[in-house]
């Protein structure tokens, strides 16, 4: 807890700066939150790393209009930017329904130390992102935002304007979507050794 206050006071810190004219500052609060925003697009946008880029950088560039306004200690920056980066993902996957398939989507380059642990990884991971746009939109953006990005319960129902309890609702349900799409698929997978 105490180290979220610090967080907080340390982005308030830099959006302050910001806001008036420290171009450190917003190097500073780049630096430090969109690593974390571009991996949240990559992931609510299917791997999709130029969307990704494009939503980051609109992301930020709203954290900068909104800089001046910005009240301390109101919301984490963070959250706020997870908030916007979930809508402006949402929004363009509204728009592409009907584009290319996921398998069309290239993937990251992998730095697994083997092939055979390289294509195995590269299948788990097509696996559960292909189970995971296979989710309604608020339960993909709940289970990411939880089980990927690892955010409490509290930051998730704040970023998606709703309750804690609707939170564990949409999480629930949708790992238990995930669950029976992956079923069947331990084998094909590599987890028939795994308990």
């Amino acid at each position: 807890m105490a180290f979220d206050a610090m967080a907080q006071t340390e982005e308030d810190r830099l959006i302050a700066a910001y806001a008036a004219g420290d171009p450190v500052a917003a190097r500073a609060l780049t630096a430090r939150l969109a690593p974390r925003i571009y991996a949240h697009a990559m992931r609510m946008l299917g791997g999709d790393s130029a969307e990704a880029e494009d939503v980051t950088q609109d992301a930020m560039l709203r954290l900068w209009h909104a800089a001046e306004s910005w009240e301390p200690g109101a919301a984490k920056a963070s959250t706020w930017l997870f908030r916007v980066t979930s809508n402006l993902c949402i929004d363009r996957l509204r728009k592409r329904r009907g584009g290319p398939a996921l398998d069309d989507v290239p993937e990251p380059v992998s730095d697994a130390p083997s092939a055979v642990a390289a294509l195995q990884s590269r299948a788990r991971t097509d696996a559960l992102q292909d189970a995971l746009m296979r989710l309604p939109d608020r339960q993909r953006q709940a289970v990411i935002l939880r089980h990927i990005e690892g955010l409490s319960n509290p930051e998730i129902a704040q970023i998606m304007d709703i309750g804690p309890r609707a939170v564990e609702s949409l999480t629930a349900r949708g790992k238990r979507a995930l669950e029976a799409l992956l079923a069947g698929r331990r084998a094909e997978l590599g987890y028939e050794d795994d308990d």
